[in-house]
């Protein structure tokens, strides 16, 4: 009776394993199914090619018959045979390609609809060799790097940057708001070794570089200063005070000073004025154009090493000008009336400056007639 127990319950063990391998398996074959089905779903989607300007593709419908009446669409706008592509059978080729082509195309059975494919297609051009720019506007903390292509890919494109100075891998940082610039710390001051930058540009059509060579002290440039303070002197016809400030990028003018290139023309000239000035951020030009305006503009450089930084911001300035305004009169006239009556003296006034002689003259004549009658 015991043997009949365990045979038994070996063989219930037996079912319950087979079940539920069985339902293991069954959940594969479900879960296969539905990852087969979607990715045969979103695959049409998601598919998404890129292609070179100028040249041609036949993108195909995937229908199960070749003769079945189809529709392409173009961003969702049904398709008609053109200059720029056509329809054969059931396939779609664009000719030519150009940036107007970029777009998804999608396949259609005419009759019911249903999505047989999807393709978006960007086109564009693998890029060009970078132009590569290197400065430094902060010597002696640090020195940036720009870049960019002659002409547009119109496809995205990713730039790769390293830079060595003589044998070492110097570290870079990306600029969170220029996509095609980095900055670099200095390894050491006044170096004799060399930096190497090269940049690389790469997208899905292609790839390409190019490489600069430089010492430290050829890409010193300072930003340009700023005019703060134009000033005339009064009585002084001819002259202007100029005052500006170091550039705030510049990070120790105590240790590393700028000198500087003032320039001055008036407004109605071509030729400029220049003054070399060396310690000081203020000049006064002594020999402006009187009663003329003039346009100011300053330039700086490291005092040793680098060159010349770009023109200030143009600042408008004219000299003193003796105005009639400047000159008063001993009396304050405030209107014509008052011009007319201290100019013209008026009837009441005669007849008081003539009553004196009036009395004279008779008292004379009666004096006179007097003397004769007596």
């Amino acid at each position: 009776m015991f043997e009949c127990c365990d045979e038994w319950r070996s063989i219930t063990k037996t079912i319950i394993f087979t079940m539920a391998n069985l339902v293991a398996s069954a959940y594969c074959v479900v879960l296969a199914i539905l990852l087969v089905r979607t990715r045969s779903h979103s695959g049409p989607e998601g598919r998404k090619y890129y292609k070179r300007i100028g040249t041609n593709v036949t993108l195909p419908c995937e229908t199960s018959d070749s003769h079945t009446p189809v529709q392409w669409r173009f961003n969702g706008h049904a398709i008609i045979n053109n200059e720029g592509h056509f329809l054969q059978g059931t396939n779609l080729t664009l000719i030519n390609l150009d940036s107007s082509h970029s777009g998804t195309y999608s396949c259609h059975e005419k009759h019911n609809g249903s999505l047989k494919n999807q393709i978006t297609i960007q086109v564009g051009n693998s890029p060009g060799q970078p132009n590569v720019v290197c400065r430094s506007n902060a010597y002696p903390d640090t020195f940036y790097c720009t870049w960019q292509l002659a002409s547009p890919t119109y496809i995205p494109t990713e730039f790769d940057i390293s830079v060595r100075h003589g044998d070492k891998e110097i570290e870079t940082i990306k600029g969170a708001n220029h996509k095609n610039r980095c900055s670099i710390r200095f390894p050491e001051m006044f170096s004799t070794s060399k930096y190497t930058v090269t940049v690389t540009a790469r997208n899905a059509l292609g790839s390409n570089s190019a490489t600069i060579s430089f010492n430290e002290i050829s890409i010193v440039k300072p930003d340009p200063p700023e005019i703060i303070e134009v000033n005339t002197i009064p009585k002084s016809p001819s002259r202007l005070e100029v005052k500006w400030r170091n550039p705030q990028s510049w990070p120790e003018p105590d240790t590393m000073p700028l000198k500087y290139f003032l320039r001055y023309k008036p407004v109605i000239l071509n030729d400029w004025q220049h003054v070399e000035v060396t310690d000081v951020p203020f000049h006064t030009i002594t020999d402006a154009y009187e009663g003329k305006e003039h346009i100011i503009q300053v330039a700086a450089k490291d005092s040793e090493i680098g060159t010349w930084s770009e023109w200030s911001k143009a600042v408008h300035a004219t000299p003193w000008t003796a105005l009639a305004s400047d000159y008063k009169p001993e009396e304050h006239i405030n209107n014509v009336s008052d011009i007319l009556t201290s100019t013209t003296p008026s009837v009441s006034a005669n007849r008081q400056n003539n009553s004196p002689k009036v009395e004279l003259s008779i008292i004379l004549f009666l004096g006179m007639f007097m003397v004769l009658f007596i």
